[in-house]
């Protein structure tokens, strides 16, 4: 049986939840890895992000999803952070080495499909990261979505992430899943199916937040279990209860709110 107080102590950031028996037991030289939900994160530019409960009894899951162009790998990718007391967390094992994390990566766009879709005239800047104005669809998972590249309809929603250096208003990578995520966020949410892969299939699912107040992982301040989202995640939980989902914080977790990509 669990409480609100140990879901909340798993939160605590004051706490090694890599020294709990949350984490598999592995070698002394291995490496235990626990990442926190990031909508800053410089090598992602972040274009969506909800959260997703998932309670029994006795089992409870945590799954946050944040998707986005990851600038150092070349990639659209949906990042899944796992919380919970049933979570068969992700484990890599190299030669002398086991590495142990909380983290999966589901591919989006590959990066073979970005080099396809990328554009290859004009100055130097036309050409990084910016998507070629022939290109009529790109393969999101094995589908084929059509690309917008009337520019005139990013700007309305507030994307405009390049400005300097495109004079031609061409779209680029970033712009185009924050585009996907503000009109048909289904092409880069997580489908039910990922987001399992790490957590019992028969636990309940309870809920899916889309808006959330969010503070940022990097503020000196930051401590989750006194945060009002991770308090009322953590009754939601044991209750059972969905109505209990009334923030009193204003959302802010749309893109739009947060730096991110820039290192």
């Amino acid at each position: 049986m669990y409480t609100e107080s140990i879901i909340l102590s798993h939160f605590d950031s004051d706490s090694d939840i890599e020294q709990t028996n949350y984490f598999p037991v592995i070698g002394s030289n291995d490496i235990k890895y626990h990442f926190w939900l990031d909508l800053e994160h410089g090598y992602c530019e972040t274009a969506s992000s909800r959260i997703h409960l998932y309670a029994d009894e006795a089992r409870w899951a945590v799954v946050a999803e944040k998707g986005g162009y990851q600038n150092r790998g070349n990639r659209a990718e949906i990042d899944l952070y796992y919380f919970g007391n049933c979570i068969d967390y992700n484990i890599t094992t190299y030669t002398d080495t086991t590495y142990v994390s909380n983290l999966h990566h589901v591919v989006l766009i590959t990066e073979e499909e970005w080099d396809r879709i990328c554009n290859d005239e004009g100055e130097d800047m036309e050409q990084f990261e910016m998507i070629n104005p022939a290109a009529t669809y790109v393969t999101i998972r094995d589908v084929q979505v059509p690309i917008e590249q009337e520019a005139s309809k990013y700007h309305d929603l507030g994307i405009h992430s390049r400005i300097d250096g495109n004079p031609r208003n061409l779209i680029s990578y970033e712009d185009l899943l924050r585009y996907f995520n503000d009109t048909q966020p289904s092409l880069i949410s997580a489908k039910e199916t990922e987001i399992r892969q790490h957590i019992p299939e028969d636990l309940p699912k309870l809920m899916t937040i889309d808006h959330f107040h969010f503070s940022s992982v990097y503020a000196d301040d930051h401590n989750p279990s006194q945060e009002e989202l991770y308090q009322l995640i953590a009754k939601i939980l044991v209750t059972k209860d969905t109505t209990l989902w009334k923030p009193t914080l204003p959302a802010n977790n749309h893109w739009s709110n947060w730096e991110s990509g820039h290192l």
